[in-house]
């Protein structure tokens, strides 16, 4: 089924003048496809032609189901020392998201995930995002080591400048703290670029 006939079932029905599939066409091309579809919050939706509180609720459920059924499947087979399948649970956790999220997975010391936990939301910038604040969720935590992610609201996942001296700069705080950071992860669209792949960690 095409992703219009997939959004017309959930729909239901159309309005006055507009059938089901032609709203489903509608808002597909509104939305500027499903995958921006899938990001639109509450708010974004109600604000499209022939999309009540009901019909936005139910759109907003058939996509957190999806969410979940994939997280289950992912946390199943995450390995930590592949940066390629970690990528695709950071995605399915941040990468779709609308501002940059910073995101931190605190491992034990056998390398399997403790807990994770959101800490900032909006710009990635050194004043607001400090490495104390992070290795200070990490001790609290009995963390050995923590992977970052972060994501770009753009399909590009290459490192800003900004992004760069701020990985050194939080590789550095936990070789004095006795925390190793394994991995800075980028996401995005499901891209991903990773620092260690790079050799932009040791």
């Amino acid at each position: 089924m095409s992703n219009r006939e997939l959004l017309a079932i959930i729909l239901r029905c159309g309005y006055k003048g507009t059938s089901v599939l032609q709203m489903a066409e509608m808002v597909l091309n509104e939305a500027g496809g499903l995958l921006n579809l899938y990001s639109m919050n509450y708010e974004e939706l109600i604000k499209i032609k022939g999309i009540s509180s009901s019909k936005a609720l139910e759109i907003l459920s058939a996509f957190e189901i999806s969410k979940r059924v994939s997280f289950e499947n992912l946390t199943d087979r995450i390995q930590i020392n592949s940066p390629k399948n970690l990528s695709q649970y950071l995605n399915q956790k941040i990468g779709f998201k609308k501002q940059e999220n910073f995101h931190v997975l605190f491992l034990n010391t056998k390398n399997q995930i403790i807990c994770e936990k959101t800490l900032f939301i909006g710009t990635l910038n050194v004043s607001v995002v400090h490495p104390r604040e992070i290795f200070k969720e990490a001790i609290q935590k009995n963390a050995a080591s923590i992977i970052v992610s972060h994501n770009h609201p753009s399909s590009n996942c290459n490192p800003s400048e900004q992004d760069i001296v701020f990985t050194k700069s939080l590789v550095t705080a936990g070789d004095i703290i006795g925390i190793s950071v394994i991995d800075h992860i980028v996401v995005s669209h499901n891209n991903y670029f990773s620092f260690k792949e790079k050799n932009l960690i040791d």
